[in-house]
């Protein structure tokens, strides 16, 4: 029912989800070179052959699936790979790594008509969706087509299970659209089994056997030129309100250290123009990234406002402060970790809890309870090289230790996808 009752809505605002899909194009939010692919119009051929459609809704989910879809053709080397996302931020930065065999598109908006003309078109042998992505019209269309569907690295939070439990008949529904889930955690398996998912199992984390983050050797030699020996430290990946903690954790270094430099990524580059103003009101001497602004030995603050180049930043900083964890649900302490860095982050991670306990039980971050505690750890770690050192080579074992789980995930495709195993 509720099924049938989502689709004729979905139907019926049709004018209101254009209205709205065109006002995020204004606002720089889609491609606007590529907006009829959001409503399941290709840009490009169907290769001939088997294609796996791969969906990601953003950039850490996207870059999670880029060695699944190199194993991927090295066991089945006839396979094409469609990758989908639903940014333009997920599609700048990961579509430029893509190998040959595979290509990107966005992902059709969930109205019939639109996910009907993309399946049309694409004719995937095998859906695979990553964590938590479940749209009901485009679950229904691959049913329809007998279209077999996975659901990789699923995750299942408390809030969103309570949501879905109020809804269970319509969960199960579209729970049952794939053959199987793949869950990061065995408490993710235990909401998904509730919900009337099966089967499931627990293989781990995709997310640790994602590539690290690409970075411009050259401008790394060049930022550590202009750096030179300050102390230099990271708050990345921030949300609004963290750049003000940054700068009160900048001040209360200091005294310590005259001489540090604090590097703020904002994990939307469209806010610098924001945190610029807000850092000049605080008398703060500024370079910005996206001007290439030269760090001067008077640059308090580098400000990196910049998309797609993290991989550079947790280069150039021996310590980081992962943002989003102090105000919000936390980002991915993997991508960080595989850089050697000395990992911080704040109380909120519930976005990645299992991952944030198994670094903090292997000395592999520090978790703070509060935002006043970041100066004095901060500080800590860059007068104490051998621990920060420590912790950051204990980050990168952990996350390499992890990588198994991509193996695991290409044999439970075996099923979907049986041909004789490439031989060397």
């Amino acid at each position: 029912m509720l099924s049938s009752l989502y689709r004729t809505l979905t139907d019926l605002g049709a004018p209101f989800i254009g209205l709205y899909m065109r006002r995020r194009r204004a606002r720089g939010r889609e491609d606007a070179a590529r907006f009829a692919e959001r409503f399941g119009y290709p840009s490009r051929p169907r290769s001939e052959g088997r294609l796996v459609w791969c969906h990601a809704a953003s950039v850490g989910e996207a870059t999670s699936l880029l060695l699944l879809i190199d194993k991927l053709h090295d066991v089945y080397p006839d396979l094409h790979i469609l990758l989908t996302t639903g940014t333009v931020t997920a599609a700048r930065l990961v579509a430029p790594r893509l190998p040959f065999y595979a290509m990107h598109q966005y992902v059709p908006i969930d109205r019939m008509p639109c996910v009907n003309r993309f399946l049309a078109h694409w004719r995937p042998c095998l859906a695979l969706w990553i964590e938590s992505e479940l749209w009901p019209n485009t679950l229904e269309a691959l049913r329809a087509r007998l279209i077999p569907a996975v659901l990789l690295n699923a995750r299942m939070s408390d809030k969103s299970f309570r949501g879905w439990h109020r809804a269970r008949g319509w969960a199960r529904e579209i729970l049952s659209s794939f053959s199987l889930c793949l869950a990061q955690t065995e408490d993710d398996k235990g909401r998904l089994i509730a919900l009337g998912a099966s089967p499931v199992k627990c293989l781990g984390n995709l997310k640790y056997a994602a590539l690290p983050l690409p970075c411009d050797d050259a401008e790394l030699t060049r930022l550590r030129g202009q750096i030179a020996n300050r102390p230099v430290w990271l708050m990345a990946s921030t949300h609004r309100g963290e750049e003000n903690m940054a700068l009160a954790a900048h001040r209360a270094m200091i005294a310590a250290h005259p001489d540090v430099l604090t590097v703020i990524a904002p994990r939307h580059a469209a806010r610098g123009d924001e945190i610029a103003r807000y850092l000049a009101s605080e008398k703060m001497r500024v370079a910005r990234r996206s001007a290439n602004d030269a760090i001067t030995p008077d640059t308090q603050i580098y400000l990196a406002d910049t998309m797609g180049e993290l991989g550079l930043f947790y280069r150039l900083c021996p310590v980081t402060v992962l943002g989003g964890s102090f105000v919000w649900g936390g980002h991915n302490p993997i991508e960080p970790a595989q850089l050697e860095t000395a990992i911080i982050f704040g109380p909120q991670m519930t976005n990645f809890a299992e991952i944030a306990r198994e670094f903090v039980r292997a000395d592999a971050a520090i978790q703070l309870h509060h935002a006043n505690e970041i100066a004095f750890t901060v500080g800590r770690l860059l007068d104490a090289p051998a621990e920060r050192d420590k912790r950051a080579q204990a980050a990168q074992l952990l996350a390499y230790r992890k990588r198994y789980v991509l193996d695991q995930i290409i044999v439970e495709l075996q099923p979907w996808l049986s041909m004789p195993k490439k031989t060397t």
